[in-house]
């Protein structure tokens, strides 16, 4: 009896995350994974520690690779899917082989977006979403600055920061008044521009870039929408991504301005194609409506569900989406999303390198953000994952016991829900 295929489309971190625990959920059939990065899947957050770095080497493995071999998960890496047939339920890849696929996971991602101005693909205009990217920007650097940033997102913050420690003259250009101001508002925010501004970050706020200026091939000038000039060896672009779902367009899949929509089980509008990671458009409970969640973590956890929806045990993924930053040797970690009508409580004392943030919701703590406060968060994503009421005049006391809140709430109750117990 031929056994059932399953193809997924995309060795990143939802990709395998999904094809681990499909095995783990001892699935019976082939699990074939596609990518066209020859390279053994390897997890994206290190990439900006590792800009100046041998590229190769800095690469960290998802999975070593006699992980694949001992699960049985086969591995088409450096191979494209050129053509996914609804109708004969098949995958044609750019060698020519045709694969028959009774499951397809889509896990296809997203690209970086790029400023639509001239000179906007000249070899030292770059983005950073993979290894070959990181290498790059690296290359550029080497010889380097002064370094201009447009976009004050994660991955904009995260390039200055590697490249301020390297001594590199880095400007930061930003559209909003502060850097991450949609995740986590102008106070928190504002901590961050202290942060950069401390370590020699010039950051320019309320403006955006107009052109590019230089000599054929290379960008020389940044030009300002308030006319100012700014002097670059290098542009390193960070304004958002776009969703991949030209595959799932192809195949008649409904796609949606966030990606490919799918149900709570990561299913599309065609019953036997999924869709899972960055590029999966879901409803979830922090989601205030449909759209995506980028981070890392929430990746492998929406990968792991839909494995096992497809291993035969559905599961939904509702966890709390966890992300993290490093800046300057600290760790900026954010739990949940705030929201407009949220009230937010900044513990006393906060510090551009040492914060504590709490986004109050019904009397419950809805969103935190803590820099350089580890131990914190993982008290309080328990806090969060058991519904304690909390009062904000608590929170906002350095000296409050976050655990003695957490063992009040135990005694009172029971034991907190499983798998709450665990720090991020």
């Amino acid at each position: 009896m031929t056994k059932t295929r399953c193809v997924i489309v995309g060795a990143s971190a939802a990709g395998v995350s999904a094809a681990l625990q499909m095995r783990r959920m001892d699935f019976p059939g082939t699990i074939t994974l596609v990518d066209t990065d020859p390279r053994l899947p390897y997890e994206r957050p290190p990439l900006s520690k590792a800009l100046l770095e041998d590229g190769a080497s800095a690469l960290v493995p998802i999975q070593p690779a006699e992980a694949y071999r001992d699960l049985d998960i086969e591995l088409r890496l450096g191979e494209r899917v050129t053509e996914v047939d609804p109708a004969r339920l098949t995958v044609r890849l750019g060698s020519g082989d045709i694969l028959k696929s009774g499951r397809l996971v889509l896990a296809t991602g997203v690209r970086a977006r790029r400023l639509a101005l001239e000179g906007g693909d000249v070899d030292n205009v770059l983005s950073l979403r993979d290894a070959d990217d990181a290498r790059r920007i690296g290359a550029q650097l080497a010889g380097g600055g002064p370094l201009v940033i447009v976009g004050a997102g994660f991955v904009g913050l995260e390039v200055a920061a590697v490249a301020r420690t390297r001594g590199i003259d880095v400007t930061i250009v930003e559209a909003q008044p502060h850097p991450l101001v949609h995740a986590l508002g102008p106070d928190v925010a504002e901590l961050l521009t202290d942060l950069h501004q401390g370590h020699g970050v010039r950051l320019l706020s309320g403006v955006t870039v107009s052109a590019f200026s230089g000599p054929a091939g290379r960008v020389e000038e940044v030009w300002l929408s308030d006319g100012r000039r700014l002097p670059a060896a290098v542009v390193v672009v960070g304004i958002g991504v776009e969703p991949r779902h030209e595959l799932a367009r192809s195949a008649i899949v409904d796609t949606d301005h966030y990606g490919i929509p799918v149900n709570e089980f990561g299913q599309t509008s065609r019953a036997w194609i999924y869709a899972t990671g960055d590029v999966a458009s879901q409803r979830h409970p922090n989601l205030p409506q449909r759209g995506r969640i980028e981070h890392w973590d929430a990746a492998l956890r929406h990968g792991a569900a839909v494995g096992s929806t497809l291993a035969g045990e559905p599961v939904r993924y509702t966890d709390a989406p966890y992300a993290w930053t490093d800046q300057y040797g600290a760790t900026l970690q954010l739990i949940g999303r705030g929201r407009p009508t949220d009230d937010l409580v900044l513990r006393d004392g906060a510090t551009p390198g040492r914060f504590l943030a709490f986004w109050m919701r019904h009397g419950r703590i809805g969103a935190v953000a803590g820099m350089d406060a580890s131990r914190e968060i993982g008290v309080v994503k328990r806090l969060m994952a058991a519904g304690v009421p909390v009062d904000g005049e608590q929170l906002a006391r350095p000296d409050t016991d976050l655990r003695g809140l957490l063992k009040k709430r135990r005694a009172a109750d029971g034991p907190v829900p499983v798998g709450a117990s665990a720090a991020p």
